[in-house]
Parts: C-alpha cells; structure tokens; sequence
C-alpha cells in the first residue's frame, strides 16, 4: 500500500500507530498509516473479505482522519467471529526517511496492543529503495504485510 509524502503540516508521520517526527507527513483520507493499512489488508485478504477500500471507502467522509486501529480492529473483529486467531504478522515498511530502527520495538508493541498479542509474533521490519524511484526520492512510503491465520472452517 502507498500513500504519497507532502510537505503538509510538517508534524511527522504515524506508522503502526506510532507518531515518528518528521518534515512531512502522509497524505491519507484517514490517518494515513500505511502501515496499519497494509496490515488490516493483509489480515482481510487471508479471510476473503476485500479490502479496506471495501469496508471504509475514502469516499465517506465518516473516516476523514480516523485512525487506522479502528480498520486493523475491523479486521481482527471479522476474523474471530469467524472462528479465526492470528498467528504471526510480518509487516516490512520501505522508505528512506524517516529511519525506522530506532521505533522498531514501539511499533511491534503497539501492534501487539492493538491486537492482543505477544510480542514474539509481531516482525516489522524496515528497508529502503536505495534512492529508486519516487520513494527513493522521498515522496513516499510503502509497506507490506504478511499475516498467519488460523481458521476454522466448518
């Protein structure tokens, strides 16, 4: 998932629920936290339920800024009514900037929190474009997920 970087407020950028300082921010109908994003799609693909899009569509104007533990809670919500846990979650955000390492462990809290887990089952991980491309440039931010469900299918 992307979102474009713009020079907007300049108060930073929140990734996995986590507010990072930064000369710019993401550019989102909701939060913005690809990171999030990418998880709750992550977490709704692995059960056959659409995407995010489809459960809060950009166009309502309900999720204007709505922070995007309320997507990945949706999400997690749909996969226990089903019967379903989550077993691990690797999520791998890519950018030059801001540096990630330093809230690597708050941002595997945080998701840990969220979603009720041990901290042993969260990954998240960081690399950059080696200055490729627009987000080698700066102008954006992506982020990848991987998750392991259970589930039970009756």
């Amino acid at each position: 998932m992307l979102r474009l970087v713009e020079e907007i407020d300049k108060t930073g950028v929140v990734l996995c629920g986590v507010n990072i300082a930064h000369n710019k921010s993401l550019k989102g109908h909701s939060d913005a936290d690809v990171a999030l994003h990418a998880l709750t799609d992550a977490l709704l693909g692995a059960m056959a339920e659409g995407d995010i899009g489809d459960h809060f569509p950009p166009t309502n104007e309900k999720w204007r800024g709505v922070a995007s533990e309320v997507f990945l809670k949706h999400a997690q919500k749909l996969l226990t009514a089903k019967g379903g846990r989550i077993i691990n979650i690797d999520l791998t955000i890519v950018c030059e900037a801001p540096k990630i390492a330093p809230y690597r462990l708050k941002m595997r809290q945080s998701i840990a929190d969220m979603l009720g887990l041990s901290l042993d089952r969260i990954s998240v991980k960081a690399t950059t474009s080696e200055k490729l491309g627009f987000m080698g440039r700066g102008e954006g931010i992506l982020a990848e997920a991987i998750v392991s469900i259970a589930l039970n299918r009756n």
